[in-house]
């Protein structure tokens, strides 16, 4: 969840907009029919597991010496929010006076946790899978009208990532079954949905922005292991607070 100090400074941006008593021109990004800008992210991930139905049972396997391995039943399997950063570019192409066509090309530094409770071990195993983003939302801006330094706005859309990570993070050809990976595919789609504000100076537009998105596919590989034999599919969810600049 977003902490109280990022309400904070929404709540003081809004205040400070609304009492203005001069509207200020904001750099007339409004009048152009294509503007740039660019903009800064916090981003917080979670898996969302569907599992197998015998998604307890132990894991077997036969490695490459033929050595048979029996893993131990998974009594629980979860994941919790984590952060991350982002920075990028603004493309915006006005589409009327309440609407824009925007993309948001993203560099994003996130990782992404899931633990696993095996049954006669005492500690909970977290399995990150780090990730380097390369993100490129697509998105309809609605827009309300404006009323002095302020407007609401709504926006929906789609967003394709890629990884553009180190393979050393998924090399584990040599390891030990339970020193596995949990690995995900390097490209997916998702679709997003959220809600900002354009608050305008005097030399240019800043909006503050929260936005959901849903991985649309599952986003695990496959790979054979204690970590994703249990699971069936593997969701993702992002939280993105962002500031723009235009």
């Amino acid at each position: 969840m977003l902490s109280r100090k990022i309400f904070y400074f929404l709540f003081v941006c809004f205040t400070a907009m609304q009492t203005a008593n001069a509207q200020n021109w904001g750099g007339g990004v409004d009048d152009d029919n294509l503007h740039f800008g660019f903009t800064f992210q916090y981003v917080s991930s979670e898996f969302k597991f569907l599992k197998k139905s015998d998604w307890q049972e132990p894991f077997q396997s036969v490695d490459e010496e033929g050595i048979p391995f029996t893993g131990k039943r998974l009594r629980s399997l979860s994941s919790k929010p984590s952060p991350g950063f982002g920075i990028g570019f603004v493309v915006n192409q006005r589409l009327g006076e309440n609407a824009d066509v925007r993309l948001t090309p993203t560099l994003v530094f996130n990782d992404r946790l899931a633990y696993y409770e095996f049954e006669g071990e005492e500690a909970i195993i977290e399995k990150k899978v780090q990730s380097t983003m390369v993100e490129f939302p697509l998105g309809i801006k609605l827009k309300s009208d404006r009323r002095n330094n302020f407007r609401a706005y709504i926006i929906g859309g789609a967003k394709y990532s890629i990884d553009i990570g180190s393979k050393k993070r998924t090399n584990d050809a040599s390891f030990g079954a339970m020193e596995k990976f949990l690995k995900n595919k390097k490209n997916f789609l998702s679709y997003e949905a959220g809600v900002g504000f354009d608050l305008y100076f005097e030399y240019f537009k800043m909006s503050p922005e929260i936005k959901l998105s849903y991985a649309l596919n599952d986003i695990l590989k496959n790979d054979p292991s204690p970590y994703s034999k249990p699971i069936d599919k593997l969701m993702l969810r992002h939280v993105t607070f962002s500031l723009f600049f235009e």
